[in-house]
């Protein structure tokens, strides 16, 4: 068998949205059969949330709609080198998209595999020439609860297109 095909979700800190994503994408990519051949991980691009485990807000909202908790989640910051170790990297706003590039020192082979995550999604803004801050997924932790909600949906919302895409990759690579 090839090597899996790797994901990662990205956010600040790694302790709300990318590990939301990433718990979601697991989920999708599992129920399209796709789960043994697929690797989903999340990092943050700030290191303040270091060890943590998913914010607990987080948690009950991925609990209320069926889905894993993050159980034995860490908060760790992304590094250099698994950009190279990764096939698609998902920035959840274009600020983490900006400081992913950065990371990847301009490497087109590299840069070409960051995708913000909205773009997956059908519904979202998609007009050319557009700042690409459009496709940020809201930053729920200064608000209420219900921005969890908000930002599950938008993950959500791009999931179907995530697969998609993964399925149209892994088939490509087997030729």
């Amino acid at each position: 068998m090839s090597r899996p095909y790797r994901v990662m979700t990205v956010c600040t800190g790694n302790i709300c949205r990318s590990p939301m994503a990433e718990v979601v994408l697991r989920q999708r990519l599992a129920d399209a059969g796709l789960g043994d051949v697929v690797e989903v991980d999340s990092t943050g691009v700030s290191d303040e949330e270091h060890g943590n485990p998913v914010d607990p807000r987080a948690r009950a909202v991925l609990r209320r709609h069926g889905y894993p908790t993050g159980d034995g989640h860490r908060a760790r910051q992304v590094r250099a080198a698994e950009l190279a170790e990764r096939d698609l990297v998902l920035p959840m706003t274009a600020a983490h998209a900006r400081a992913l590039r950065r990371l990847a020192g301009g490497d087109p082979a590299l840069t070409d595999r960051i995708r913000m995550l909205r773009t997956f999604d059908p519904a979202a803004p998609a007009d050319p020439g557009q700042p690409e801050h459009v496709l940020d997924v809201d930053d729920p932790w200064y608000g209420p609860d219900s921005g969890f909600e908000t930002t599950l949906a938008e993950i959500e919302a791009a999931a179907d297109g995530i697969v998609a895409h993964v399925r149209a990759a892994l088939d490509a690579r087997a030729g």
